[in-house]
């Protein structure tokens, strides 16, 4: 039987972005389940490292260069990333040193997340109850759950969720994943599915804006009239929580039915949002701020704006011109006036002046 041990700090300090980083003991061998989809490393830690690889499901060919499949990935330092792991990986990793000794082994069981059930504590949503593997079989399935992460908001009503896998047990034996317990048997319950819970959360705790913040924006498609973001550093394995124009986005707000303008994606925790309406969206991993998402503008809209607000300014431009029109002719008829009047009092003054030397002339005479 194996030893399972494990190191459960390893999911709580993520490292390398949003990559959970998995250890085990050297010497030993592990076991694990996890979820499909979701990417993971694996630590070796031995200079040189070889990694071997048995996949159940094809229970034919041991693999002995991760290169030979497209979304294993070796790492510098020995380690081993895979990206979006597949159901069908669900086997043996086997790391070995430059001497061709094992350092460590891995049991693997990359539970399919497309069937992963959710349910709500505050929406009086129960776990799936255990079931015997078959109609009167003593194998009992179950959900091993880990513990709850933490809560994803400081200082306000938030969630934490938790996930759980299934497990297969016989009487006297320990327990195993289910498809590490079944290997290649073709056999299939719907109770055979891993689980998140979620429940509400206020804490009081001590938060800051991430130091490195991305700024994207983003348009609703034609064809959909959506869009779909990702929050920066996210896993299913970390709390998540997205806001839209400061207003939280919940998991009870989605399993309610209340929430229809976004959709939280399950596959991954929620690291990916789907919205249907503009809005500034933010999204915190472990109650920091890491991304901020604006929506982009429309071309065309920009172009209607552009044409009416040329219009208007035509429409101005009209408008003043008129009214220097009139004040032009305004003045013009003023001038006249003036040049008017003052001939006037010339010829006023003239012809005072013809009178007044008239008078004298006939003062004269006599």
């Amino acid at each position: 039987m194996l030893t399972t041990l494990w190191l459960l700090l390893s999911f709580a300090v993520p490292v390398l972005g949003f990559y959970v980083s998995v250890r085990c003991p050297n010497g030993k061998q592990c076991q694990r389940a996890l979820l499909s989809n979701n990417d993971i490393f694996l630590h070796c830690n031995s200079s040189g490292a070889q990694w071997h690889y048995f996949f159940l499901q094809d229970g034919t060919n041991w693999y002995s260069h991760p290169r030979s499949v497209s979304n294993i990935e070796i790492m510098p330092e020995g380690n081993i990333l895979i990206k979006s792991p597949l159901p069908s990986q669900t086997g043996i990793y086997s790391c070995w040193d430059k001497n061709g000794s094992q350092v460590v082994q891995y049991e693997i069981d990359f539970q399919d997340v497309s069937t992963l059930h959710i349910t709500h504590r505050g929406l009086g949503q129960k776990p799936l109850q255990n079931e015997t593997l078959s109609l009167g079989g003593e194998e009992i399935i179950f959900t091993s759950w880990e513990p709850w992460q933490d809560c994803n908001c400081c200082g306000k009503p938030g969630e934490r969720k938790r996930l759980g896998y299934c497990y297969i047990q016989e009487p006297l034996e320990k327990p195993l994943p289910c498809w590490l317990y079944l290997g290649d048997a073709r056999l299939w319950s719907s109770r055979m599915r891993p689980e998140m819970q979620v429940e509400a959360c206020n804490v009081q705790c001590e938060t800051s804006d991430g130091a490195d913040i991305t700024f994207d924006n983003f348009k609703l498609s034609e064809e959909s009239g959506s869009a779909w973001l990702t929050c920066p550093l996210g896993s299913i394995y970390r709390p998540i929580s997205w806001e839209a124009n400061n207003t939280p986005l919940t998991w009870q707000g989605q399993l309610s039915g209340q929430d229809v303008s976004t959709t939280l994606d399950p596959s991954n925790g929620g690291r990916r949002l789907q919205v249907f309406q503009p809005a500034i969206y933010r999204c915190f991993v472990q109650q920091e701020l890491v991304a901020r998402f604006n929506p982009r503008p429309d071309p065309d809209m920009l172009e209607i704006l552009q044409t009416e607000e040329a219009g208007q300014q035509l429409e101005a431009g009209q408008a003043w011109k008129g009214k220097a029109d009139t004040v032009l002719k305004g003045l013009q008829l003023m001038l006249l006036v003036g040049a008017f009047l003052g001939l006037l009092g010339v010829l006023l003054k003239f012809f005072r002046s013809s009178q007044s030397k008239r008078r004298n002339q006939t003062l004269l005479v006599k």
